[in-house]
């Protein structure tokens, strides 16, 4: 699948209810919440450390940019500012092109660099070319300002290191670099000292040249020794750089760009080493693991028996899991199908309301794939807009993938004593979206409550709105347990047909024993209902090519 554009990609946002969820949203996958630091177990790709990752480089991009602009600011204020403040040194100043033109020159170029790193998006390896180019010309710069002008008998301008010096410490400790690189450019750049010494002594010859040790010594010597320490640094920089390279490798997987992170997680772009495959993998930590639980053993077996089930689920409308592993240091990764399109909660948000016949399209997707994880006897507990993601899959459009099947009733289990309402938003669901006995703490959850989620999901769909509003979540989860919902065609202007408008009311019911029994249940009444209307591939292709065009094409 081609990889999705970067508006669209935010495949399912942070774990929170609708008034806490941040904008920034990310694939989580299909285990649910529980959360652990991704350690040092994973394998390395075969590109070996002679690059950085390219993420990395685009933060050298970033900060040369922002090097550009402070060497460019730094020159006027210290060759400028001078003159404009003091008539003896603006005389100076302006008595030979030689005095002034080095900084115009220079500050001339390190401004058209911040200016093409900020409007053009270079190629990482340009982007290291222009920084290697530009170490050596700001040093020309630099060592021009100091020494292109009369520097009378050896001493006094003579001794003591340049700013040469200073500048080419800094950029190669901000500036990461391959090392052998950094080096060729710090002996260009060191060349500005004793090149521009020389042509000082052409231009304004002293009355007593220095003599060969005292250029040696002054000029040659001290440079290789900033030479040294620069390239120390700028291997130090990659070695730092190259490990979060390899940090970055998991299992068969290249972490090529991060898509989202939260309180307890990361999602990551990925390739698959030897196919052609993008990936989504998560990273998940939860750092009170071990002070909650004591040893990760049992959690980790819990981890690995939930995930080869999970894994196993075929429904093409339940996300799928193409790896997952668990570290040396009892860390979890897994890794899924890299998905194009938006989830039900943006999509409402950006286009409002959907009719009802799109509406039992997308609710009959839901219940295929619940259908199968009620047979295989997994309550998927966090049925909510965020984790219904709409999207093009192969020639289908509002295909429906369920995501973030939980892992988290395998992997955390309450304390005793605990209910849903203190560890709501942990392990036993979204408080906008959360079934009446979830709510209440009830231990005994099945397949039903699943169905109380997804009227709750259908009602976001047909009307744009929450079932139950309320200021804070824990009203909310009381509303949920205690409060009869208004009719979704008392809060729409939009047609609901009455056996939809009912059927979406049983689905809420605060019995359990009232609601649909299964998904395959609910998914037979979906069918039975009459529509006006019906929504068909056709239509769904043609509503996908008008607004969302891009994900309509495949590109």
């Amino acid at each position: 699948m081609p990889a999705p554009s970067a508006s669209e990609t935010l495949l399912v946002p942070d774990r929170r209810d609708d008034g806490e969820r941040q904008s920034s949203g990310a694939q989580r996958g299909p285990f649910g919440k529980v959360f652990v630091r991704k350690g040092p177990g994973a394998t390395t790709s075969g590109r070996g450390t002679t690059a950085f990752a390219a993420d990395l480089l685009n933060q050298a991009a970033s900060r040369l940019r922002t090097l550009a602009l402070l060497y460019a600011f730094t020159f006027f204020m210290a060759a400028f500012v001078p003159a404009l403040l003091i008539s003896a040194s603006r005389e100076m100043l302006f008595s030979s092109p030689l005095h002034w033109a080095p900084g115009v020159i220079s500050i001339t170029a390190a401004l058209a660099v911040a200016f093409a790193l900020g409007a053009v998006q270079l190629r990482p390896a340009a982007v290291m070319v222009v920084a290697l180019i530009f170490e050596v010309v700001s040093s020309y710069g630099i060592a021009a300002a100091e020494f292109l002008q009369p520097l009378g008998d050896f001493g006094g301008p003579w001794i003591g290191l340049s700013w040469v010096a200073v500048w080419m410490l800094l950029y190669n400790v901000v500036v990461p670099t391959v090392p052998r690189y950094a080096m060729a450019a710090a002996l260009a750049s060191v060349t500005s000292v004793p090149v521009m010494i020389l042509l000082s002594l052409a231009v304004f010859p002293p009355a007593a040249a220095p003599g060969a040790l005292d250029i040696f010594f002054t000029f040659v010597f001290p440079y290789l020794l900033v030479v040294i320490m620069a390239y120390v640094g700028a291997r130090v920089v990659y070695a730092l750089g190259t490990e979060v390279t390899r940090e970055r490798d998991l299992g068969s997987y290249r972490l090529v760009e991060q898509l989202g992170v939260g309180g307890m997680g990361e999602v990551w772009k990925a390739n698959h080493r030897l196919l052609a495959r993008p990936a989504a993998i998560e990273l998940i930590r939860w750092p009170q693991l071990g002070e909650s639980l004591g040893v990760a053993e049992d959690v980790r077996r819990r981890f690995e028996r939930e995930a080869q089930v999970i894994a196993q689920l075929r429904s093409p409308h339940t996300v799928t899991i193409f790896d997952f592993g668990v570290a040396e240091d009892g860390a979890f990764y897994y890794a899924m199908e890299l998905l194009e399109g938006l989830d039900a909660d943006r999509m409402i948000r950006r286009f409002g309301p959907m009719p009802a016949e799109r509406v039992v399209w997308i609710l009959r997707q839901i219940c295929h794939s619940l259908s199968e994880a009620g047979a295989c006897g997994l309550v998927h507990r966090d049925i909510k807009p965020a984790n219904v993601f709409l999207c093009r899959y192969g020639e289908d459009h509002d295909f429906v993938k369920v995501l973030d099947f939980g892992i988290a009733k395998a992997v955390y289990q309450a304390p005793a004593g605990e209910t849903a309402l203190t560890i709501a938003n942990v392990i036993q669901g979204t408080p906008a979206f959360i079934a009446p006995e979830q709510a209440l703490g009830g231990g005994d959850l099945d397949s039903r409550a699943d169905i109380y989620s997804t009227g709750c999901v259908a009602y976001w769909l047909l009307t744009g709105q929450l079932v139950f509003t309320a200021e804070t979540p824990m009203k909310l989860l009381l509303a949920h347990a205690h409060d009869e919902p208004k009719r979704p065609s008392a809060r729409t202007e939009l047609p609901i047909p009455k056996e939809l408008d009912a059927l979406v009311l049983s689905c809420l019911a605060k019995n359990r024993e009232n609601r649909p029994g299964s998904a395959r249940s609910l998914l037979d009444r979906l069918d039975a209902i009459a529509l006006d209307h019906r929504w068909t591939e056709d239509r769904a292709g043609e509503w996908w090519s008008t607004h969302m065009p891009a994900q309509a094409a495949g590109g």
